[in-house]
């Protein structure tokens, strides 16, 4: 019983003085390595002050409430009371040609109405008369603005992709 305590004391004391000294000199070397701010490779960086502004994703131009439009999607008419709009896959079709509307179609939106047309219908028909259907004011070019389709399964569907650094592959 003697022998037991004495060894249990000096693995005590021993587990004691490593997890000082471990303790002692780490802290200082890395502080919250897990995170990438805090390691000891990374550089003190000044927070820029956030824009007061809302700008367009697509051009950076700052976008004014009165320039905004509503969107007018036409919703399908289904027959089908009892399912709610979110289970169904098929939702909204073009106000024109009631052509159904999804991520594959591409889209545009007329300016003077705010109607949900296909692009297929804005060749067709809308820029032979350049006269919005719905409303049956005059268009111009920039009165139809194209809608950015929804995102695919595929990561750079629709995108043009093109490699910024060039290195050596690893190839298997």
């Amino acid at each position: 019983m003697l022998l037991y305590w004495v060894f249990s004391t000096a693995d005590n004391k021993l587990s004691e003085e490593k997890t000082k000294s471990v303790g002692l000199s780490d802290d200082k070397k890395l502080p919250s390595f897990w995170i990438p701010a805090l390691t000891p490779q990374a550089e003190a960086t000044q927070i820029k002050k956030p824009d007061d502004k809302v700008r367009c994703p697509m051009s950076g131009k700052t976008i004014k409430f009165k320039d905004l439009i509503p969107v007018k999607f036409t919703p399908i008419n289904d027959r089908d009371e009892k399912t709610s709009l979110i289970a169904k896959t098929n939702r909204y079709v073009c106000a024109v040609t009631n052509d159904i509307l999804g991520n594959s179609v591409p889209c545009a939106v007329l300016r003077p109405s705010g109607a949900v047309v296909t692009l297929e219908c804005v060749e067709k028909i809308i820029k032979k008369d350049m006269m919005d259907p719905i409303s049956g004011q005059k268009l111009k070019d920039k009165d139809i603005i194209t809608l950015q389709r929804g995102a695919s399964g595929f990561t750079g569907a629709g995108v043009t992709l093109e490699a910024k650094k060039a290195g050596p592959s690893i190839m298997a």
